[in-house]
């Protein structure tokens, strides 16, 4: 079974407000690790230490891309959580709507990563539901597979891939080794409609997790935003995982 972790986005919300408090509450749920995204009223530095008072393995960082004026500070972050895996979290749509847009979005992809390659670290990619989306007639994360460095990993989120109209399990196949790390929410799978605990949707948890077998080293809950409770929602997500056999935490 894959180590559960929680990307922390998901209750950025109660973060906000006591960010150890909110840590503190992940752990007693059972999750092995958590995905940051910031760390609210803390410091990267802080947060390692609670991570690791309290058992929990940071699996990998989203952060700004380490370029220009973010470049320190991402290397900072990523030196002080201890953790090897920087991740690029979101490019906006509009980046996809040409062809040209994307290209561009993947010369931006490569040049990160060559930076975080100089300093020691694995660089990685994130989807929404448009980079699997049509453009011209090429689907956007094909040009990823194309022009991407092959040292960039993906980080696929399966809720966004059903989404876009595209069959998850086929998706998360054609990536393979490429893509250690997958998102996994659950929902209605649209655009616009808030996200539920995992395994009260209409994602195939069981076969998005089969299809990533021997490939895939860790499964990462994340909710947007949720129609009910954010953190009731994310504990009755992991205890699905761990139910269904698909996952573990700390305890194994």
């Amino acid at each position: 079974m894959l180590p559960i972790a929680l990307q922390l986005y998901s209750i950025r919300e109660t973060l906000a407000q006591d960010f150890e408090a909110g840590i503190r509450k992940v752990a007693a749920m059972g999750y092995a690790g958590v995905e940051t995204a910031g760390f609210a009223g803390t410091t990267a530095a802080a947060a390692s230490q609670l991570f690791a008072e309290l058992g929990l393995r940071v699996c990998s960082a989203h952060a700004p891309l380490p370029v220009g004026d973010d470049k320190n500070k991402v290397l900072d972050d990523l030196a002080a959580l201890g953790c090897h895996r920087l991740i690029s979290a979101y490019l906006p749509p509009e980046q996809y709507q040409t062809l040209d847009g994307v290209k561009q979005a993947c010369d931006r992809f490569n040049e990160a990563n060559a930076v975080a390659v100089e300093n020691g670290l694995s660089f990685g990619v994130h989807n929404h539901w448009w980079e699997f989306q049509p453009v011209a007639g090429h689907y956007p994360y094909h040009l990823w597979l194309e022009r991407l460095d092959p040292a960039i990993f993906f980080e696929i989120d399966t809720y966004w891939v059903k989404t876009a109209g595209l069959d998850p399990l086929a998706v998360v196949g054609e990536f393979g080794e490429r893509a250690p790390l997958l998102h996994i929410k659950d929902g209605p799978a649209t655009t616009d409609e808030p996200m539920l605990a995992v395994g009260s949707g209409v994602m195939d948890i069981p076969g998005v997790v089969r299809a990533g077998s021997g490939h895939t080293e860790w499964l990462i809950v994340e909710l947007d935003r949720c129609a009910t409770d954010m953190l009731a929602a994310v504990e009755q997500s992991y205890h699905y995982l761990v139910q269904e056999g698909l996952g573990h935490g700390q305890n194994g």
